[in-house]
C-alpha cells in the first residue's frame, strides 16, 4: 500500500539524524522516503522561537502533533454535523466551495472551513456516497492533483483586481459599468445555464441563456449580447473568479470592455449582480428545466425585473433609468 503520511517513528528518526548533522538525502535514504518528502516535512514543521534561538529546530513529537491537527481540520466536516449540513445546503444551491468558505467567514461563524477542505470532503468516500460532486460548477469524477491545477492568479492577474478599478466604477457615478455572473441549475437539466448582468448605476438587468459551461462559449455569447450597446454603455464588467470567466482577455479587443475580478472567495464584492440573482431565482429556481426556456421567456423575466421601481433610483424603474442614460449619450 502506498504510504502518504510520515509516522512518528520516521519523524523521530529525522529529528535524531538532523541533530547529528546528517544531510537530507541520506536521511531520506535511511527512512526509505523521497528526499523531497523529507525537505517538505522539515520546512513545514520547523519550530522557530524569535527570543530563544537555541530552541529553533525540527522536533519529531511537535511535527506529529501538527500533522494530527491538520488531519483533524480535514475531517471537520465529518465531526461537525451542523457545519456539514450548512456546506451541503449551499452546494445544492449552486454555490462553489470558494463562495461557501468565504461566506461562512464573512458571516462570522465560530467554526469555518476552507474551500480545500470542502473539495476534499466532496471527493471523499462520504461525499461520493452523496454524489456531491454533481453540484460543483466544474464537475469531475475525481479531483485533479492540487499542483496540477491551473493557478487562478494566472487566469485573473493582480492588475485586474477589483481594488484597481477606477473610482467612478466604485461609486456608480458613471454609466456603463456592469457586473456579471452565472446562474446554475440542477445537473439533470444538462449544461444549460443563465448569465446574469446588471448595470451598476441604473440596476438594469440582462439575463440570457447559455447552452454550454465553457469559457469560450460564454465569452462569445456575452460579446454578442453587449455589442449592440454604444461603447460608453459597456465600459467594464466585474466578475468573480469562476473558470467560465477565464476568457475575459477577449473582451477588450472584441468589444472594448474592461474586465475586473473580485478577491478570491469574495462574491459579495459584486453585490448588485448577487442581488439580481436572488430576485431572478423567484422566476428561475434551481430545479427549472432551463433548456425549455426561449429567448422570449428570458426577455419577459428581464422586463419584469427592470419594470419594478427601485428606491435607490428615486423610485424610477431600471428600464426608465437605463433609457435616460442612453438618451444622454445622444
Amino acid at each position: 500500500m502506498k504510504r502518504t503520511e510520515l509516522n512518528l517513528t520516521e519523524r523521530r528518526t529525522i529529528e535524531a539524524l538532523l541533530h547529528r548533522k546528517v544531510n537530507v538525502t541520506e536521511i531520506a535514504r535511511r527512512i526509505n522516503r523521497h528526499r523531497a518528502t523529507v525537505y517538505r516535512e522539515i520546512k513545514r514543521n520547523f519550530f522557530e522561537d524569535n527570543e530563544l534561538l537555541q530552541l529553533n529546530g525540527y522536533y519529531g513529537m511537535l511535527a506529529q502533533k501538527s500533522a494530527a491537527e491538520r488531519r483533524a481540520r480535514r475531517r471537520k466536516l465529518v465531526r461537525i454535523p451542523e457545519l456539514r449540513e450548512a456546506v451541503i445546503d449551499r452546494l445544492q444551491e449552486g454555490w462553489s466551495p470558494e463562495q461557501i468558505a468565504g461566506r461562512l467567514k464573512f458571516e462570522g461563524h465560530v467554526t469555518t472551513v476552507s474551500h480545500e477542505t470542502i473539495y476534499s470532503y466532496v471527493y471523499s468516500p462520504d461525499g461520493q456516497s452523496q454524489a456531491l460532486a454533481r453540484y460543483l460548477p466544474d464537475r469531475r469524477k475525481k479531483r485533479r492533483p492540487r499542483y496540477a491545477r491551473t493557478l487562478r492568479d494566472m487566469m485573473f492577474p493582480l492588475e485586474r483586481s477589483i481594488h484597481n478599478r477606477p473610482e467612478h466604477v466604485k461609486d456608480r457615478s458613471v454609466f456603463g459599468d456592469w457586473e456579471g455572473d452565472l446562474m446554475i441549475f440542477r445537473r439533470e437539466h444538462g449544461k444549460t445555464n443563465v448569465a446574469s448582468l446588471v448595470e451598476r448605476k441604473t440596476r438594469y438587468a440582462v439575463l440570457f441563456r447559455n447552452n454550454d459551461r465553457s469559457s469560450k462559449h460564454f465569452i462569445a455569447r456575452l460579446m454578442n449580447v453587449m455589442e449592440p450597446l454604444p461603447h460608453t454603455a459597456r465600459q467594464s464588467i466585474t466578475f468573480d473568479r469562476r473558470i467560465e470567466f477565464s476568457g475575459w482577455r477577449k473582451l477588450k479587443p472584441g468589444i472594448g470592455t474592461e474586465a475586473w475580478f473580485c478577491d478570491p472567495q469574495a462574491p459579495w464584492q459584486k453585490g448588485s449582480v448577487e442581488n439580481l440573482n436572488k430576485r431572478a431565482r423567484r422566476y428561475l429556481p434551481r430545479d427549472t428545466p432551463i433548456s425549455t426556456f426561449s429567448d422570449c421567456d428570458m426577455k419577459a423575466i428581464c422586463e419584469r425585473l427592470n419594470g419594478t421601481p427601485r428606491k435607490c433610483l428615486g423610485w424610477q424603474t431600471p428600464t426608465e433609468a437605463f433609457a435616460e442614460e442612453l438618451r444622454k449619450l445622444g
